[in-house]
Parts: structure tokens; sequence; C-alpha cells
């Protein structure tokens, strides 16, 4: 495909502001579905009681018509935006520990299978779109396979945290400085290195879910377990009225597409 026209994305230009929303985003999603399926389901306490299913099942159909709304959209929306990615971000915390814990495939199974779909879903955009930028994200199917792709990430992400926080008791805390530094790693390889821009976009936006789960784990977990014991529902309350005055004090922009044939994507 070449001679794409120059034109505006339907997901945000990535600044600084874009990166820490959404690291809050992922820690909300982490907090807020811990509340969900073991504050009010009880899962923590007998995984095999429903409570990760159905929290599962709850945050998915959010998460559907979140994304339902958020493709019908003409143009970039920031509050219907971030609601899509909170989506994600709980229901992929509720997936990871029903797959973890209740169906005891374990966090290096759980892990390897969720690695697997988010390949399948980044080689399949790729193949059918030509990149899997997303600075491409203009078209409906484009968008479809943008929120697949940040579905799997999202919850791979909440299993690689808490398979590093719970192994050997590395610790939330100890766990979500590894994957603060990681993240410094790709903002200087950024900066100081030619690698492929959209290899480091998806690598810092996996990144930032661990950090996320482990950041929310550390915030509501009982000082016992190495958490600051706020609470659950205290915490999510937070976390969402930050999340709110970032978005109305630091105003985003859509991304702007290639607008040049050398930029486009190939056929």
């Amino acid at each position: 495909m070449t001679g794409v026209k120059a034109g505006l994305s339907k997901v945000p230009e990535v600044t600084l502001g874009f990166w820490i929303i959404k690291i809050l985003a992922t820690t909300l999603g982490e907090t807020g579905g811990d509340a969900v399926t073991m504050s009010l389901l009880q899962a923590d306490k007998d995984a095999h009681n429903g409570g990760y299913l159905i929290g599962a099942g709850v945050f998915m159909a959010l998460f559907v018509a979140a994304a339902i709304v958020q493709i019908a959209t003409k143009s970039f929306r920031p509050a219907v935006y971030w609601l899509t990615i909170v989506a994600t971000t709980t229901v992929g915390t509720a997936m990871a520990d029903f797959a973890d814990r209740s169906l005891g495939v374990g966090y290096m199974g759980g892990s390897l299978i969720l690695f697997a779909l988010l390949m399948a879903s980044l080689i399949a955009w790729r193949w059918r779109e030509g990149t899997v930028s997303v600075n491409s994200v203009r078209t409906q199917r484009a968008e479809m396979f943008y929120w697949a792709t940040i579905l799997f990430s999202q919850t791979l992400g909440t299993a690689l945290g808490d398979w590093m926080a719970d192994t050997n008791d590395f610790g939330y805390e100890n766990a979500a400085q590894v994957f603060g530094a990681a993240l410094a790693i790709l903002a200087t390889a950024y900066f100081f290195t030619s690698l492929s821009r959209v290899f480091l976009f998806w690598a810092a936006f996996i990144l930032t879910r661990p950090l996320g789960a482990t950041l929310g784990d550390l915030f509501d977990k009982p000082t016992a377990q190495g958490g600051f014991e706020v609470g659950r529902f205290t915490a999510t309350a937070i976390l969402v009225a930050a999340m709110v005055a970032l978005i109305l004090l630091a105003p985003q922009r859509p991304g702007a597409h290639p607008g040049s044939a050398s930029e486009a994507p190939a056929e």
C-alpha cells in the first residue's frame, strides 16, 4: 500500500503524558479487578468458587461495550479511549488470575499461552495491514487488531507481574523496581539508538502492565505480605481521580498518520 494520506489516528499521540496515564490505568486495572474478584467475590479465599471466572465475564462485557463505542467514534475521544484501556486492564487482571489460579496452569503456563496469543495477534495484524504501528490505526479493521493486541498484552502483563512478585517471595516492591528499570532501559534505547520505534512502543506498552500490576498489589496488599494495605476500593478511587485529573489537565492530541509513501506500510 503506497501513498498513504496524512490524517489523524483514533489513538492518542505517544507522549510522556500518555505513558503516565497508561501506568495509572494499568495500576487501576489491578486494584479494580481485585476489588471485584477478591473483595466482592472472595476468589482469593477459594480460587474455584467461580469468582475469577465471573469477574472475567463481567469485565469482558464492559470491554466489549467500550470497544464498540470506541471503534464507532469517528475521531479520537480521550474519555472513551482511556475507558477502553482501563477495561482491558481489569479484564486482563481477572483472566490472568483465572488461568493461573483456577485453571491451575500456573504463572509460567499462563504467561506462555498469553505470549503466544499476543504474538499471533501481532502477526495477523502485520499480515493484514502491513504494519503494527499505532500511527496506522484509522480503519475499523486496524482498530480491532489494535484492541485485541492490547487485551492480550494487558493479560500477559498481569501474569508476568504476579509471577515475578510471587516467585521465591521476591515481593511487589522489588518486582516493580525491576519492571521500572526495564522501562528506563527502553526509554534510553528510544533516545540514544535507532531501534525500531514500533518495537520499542509495544515492548514498553507490555511492560507497563506488570509494573502497574505490582504497584497495584503493593498498594492494597496487607503489610504482612509487603504491601501498604491502602485497601482495594480506596486505591481504586485514588487512581480514578488521578487519571481523570490528568486527562482534563493535560489534553491529548490524536496521533498523526504517516504522510508520505516512504513512511507508508508495504503491501
